[in-house]
């Protein structure tokens, strides 16, 4: 399947361990194009509901419903763990989804 940086796909996220985010959801592609078209993985940020407002969740209106993007539960998969290609972020989803990665990961 091919992807792009900042789509949102769903993915099977099981087995998982621990507090790891489980099951078949939502989740967006934050790895870079280069990265997407030349590996058999990518690096994913799920998405939930529920969730509190923590400055490592980016709020985003997925079909017709409010979500947030985890960027504190960032994790590289295998491509077959995709199941479908729902959307893309806004362009202003994108920005803050940057915003907090940069805030959040880069010194």
């Amino acid at each position: 399947m091919e992807v792009k940086q900042y789509q949102i796909v769903l993915v099977n996220l099981d087995p998982t361990l621990g507090s790891e985010i489980r099951k078949t959801r939502p989740c967006v592609i934050v790895s870079p194009n280069e990265m997407n078209d030349n590996l058999r993985t990518v690096v994913i940020a799920p998405m939930t509901s529920t969730s509190r407002n923590y400055p490592t969740r980016v709020k985003v209106k997925h079909n017709s419903q409010e979500a947030w993007v985890v960027m504190d539960q960032l994790r590289t998969i295998d491509k077959i763990r995709m199941v479908e290609k729902y959307g893309s972020l806004s362009e202003k989803e994108i920005r803050e989804c940057k915003r907090v990665i940069q805030e959040t990961f880069v010194d």
